[in-house]
């Protein structure tokens, strides 16, 4: 089995369930070392999203509102959100682990153990939205993420964006979804915030895997001011927003390698 080509049929499959079920195959063989690496492989750019062909695409401010947790809808519109972000982090995780070259070992090892981990969640929040009689492509859906990646195509800028960035808002936004939920005493409440729990606890290692690469870009590129560098390149793929945190997870971030100073500069005040 060869790896770029395996994780490009992988990235490229749109249904979510054959996707998954190819990364397992491919992930299993990866951990008992089945896999071979073509040399002079070259990754491809891809244009559009994998799940084009399985959600209908809209512009962000189109995409259903998360209002009315009490009702089954809102609910359902909550849940789907989510399982879109873990869809797009397979893809991103994959991608990060097909793209990027010539890197340590441990690199790989780990991307594809992010990948298995969205995976999983994905499925998690897939369960629940079926249970209350949904599933994944039955609302719209924006393709902000894919577009991250598009837009982060070295290895810096790729770790400074999304796990640095994207996943780290991830840490500061969850646990505020969880507290809304717990206003509600219902059994289904009770186990989304079950599954946002796993989730949170295991985003933060998935941002804490992308700090230690982004340093490792930084130490490789001889940067020595690591903060000024993450902010430069976050500005420059969105501007204006690097400043715009209302609420941060403190403890979480700061497991997952953020300074104070980092977190400071990004709610502009002393938080930290």
């Amino acid at each position: 089995m060869d790896y770029f080509k395996s994780l490009e049929e992988i990235i490229l499959t749109s249904n979510p369930y054959k996707k998954i079920e190819k990364f397992q195959k491919f992930y299993k063989a990866y951990i008992e070392d089945k896999i071979e690496k073509e040399k002079s492989y070259t990754p491809l750019i891809f244009e559009i999203p994998s799940y084009s062909n399985y959600c209908k695409i809209v512009d962000p401010k189109e995409v259903p509102k998360r209002r009315r947790l009490d009702k089954k809808e809102g609910r359902s519109i909550l849940l789907h959100a989510i399982a879109h972000i873990e869809y797009s982090a397979i893809d991103l995780a994959l991608d990060a682990a097909y793209r990027f070259k010539n890197l340590p070992k441990n690199f790989y090892d780990d991307w594809l153990e992010v990948a298995n981990d969205e995976c999983r969640h994905f499925l998690m929040i897939d369960d629940l939205l079926k249970e209350i009689g949904y599933k994944y492509g039955d609302f719209p859906v924006h393709s902000g993420l894919f577009e991250a990646g598009k837009k982060s195509l070295n290895f810096i800028e790729r770790m400074a964006v999304v796990p640095r960035y994207l996943e780290a808002n991830g840490l500061d936004a969850n646990p505020k979804i969880i507290e809304k939920l717990k206003n509600f005493d219902d059994d289904f409440a009770k186990r989304m915030v079950d599954a946002l729990e796993i989730i949170l606890n295991e985003e933060i290692d998935h941002v804490k895997k992308g700090d230690y690469w982004f340093k490792f870009a930084c130490e490789k590129e001889n940067i020595k001011n690591i903060s000024e560098k993450y902010f430069e390149i976050v500005e420059k793929i969105y501007p204006g927003t690097i400043h715009s945190k209302g609420f941060l997870n403190i403890k979480a971030r700061k497991i997952a390698g953020f300074s104070c100073n980092e977190m400071n500069l990004l709610s502009k005040k002393i938080i930290c």
